[in-house]
């Protein structure tokens, strides 16, 4: 469900019922670029992600939407990191709320052709650079950040 309404204001968070989610960092072959895909509910440029569906596992779901958002196939390659922000609240179309906590993964192509969908305008790998010039969702700056850290053990932010 595409949320309508975002907000940031200390602990808001605890309005809304906990949700879990799961993004993709994909590198291009000189791992130079990231692959980001353009929102078609609010035109800002994001990692793959996604929900977790009800019996699914963590990586089913991060694979799911990297294959519905693009249609590319993927591997999990690690966990990167746990996001929580008790601040941020998501507010739905149908008024339901929701403090998201979000699984990063790094994952890597194995199949599939890079494509659109009903949910993503555009997709494509982008430089640090050029996604400095882009409208993105603020979070996932850290994630790709944080996948490129070097860090073995997954962050907890």
């Amino acid at each position: 469900m595409v949320p309508t309404q975002l907000i940031h204001a200390e602990r808001r968070g605890g309005e809304g019922k906990i949700r879990l989610g799961c993004s993709a960092v994909i590198f291009d072959e000189t791992r130079s670029k990231v692959l980001l895909t353009r929102r078609a509910d609010n035109g800002q440029w994001c990692l793959p992600s996604g929900g977790v569906e009800p019996g699914e596992s963590v990586t089913e779901t991060v694979l799911r939407e990297l294959c519905e958002e693009t249609g590319l196939r993927g591997k999990v390659l690690r966990l990167v990191g746990i996001y929580s922000d008790p601040d941020w609240l998501v507010i739905y179309p149908d008024g339901n709320k929701a403090q998201i906590i979000a699984l990063n993964f790094e994952v890597t192509i194995i199949g599939g052709e890079l494509g659109l969908s009903d949910e993503t305008t555009a997709a494509g790998f982008f430089s640090f650079d050029e996604m400095s010039q882009l409208e993105m969702i603020s979070n996932h700056r850290q994630r790709i950040l944080d996948t490129t850290s070097g860090q073995i053990a997954a962050f907890v932010r």
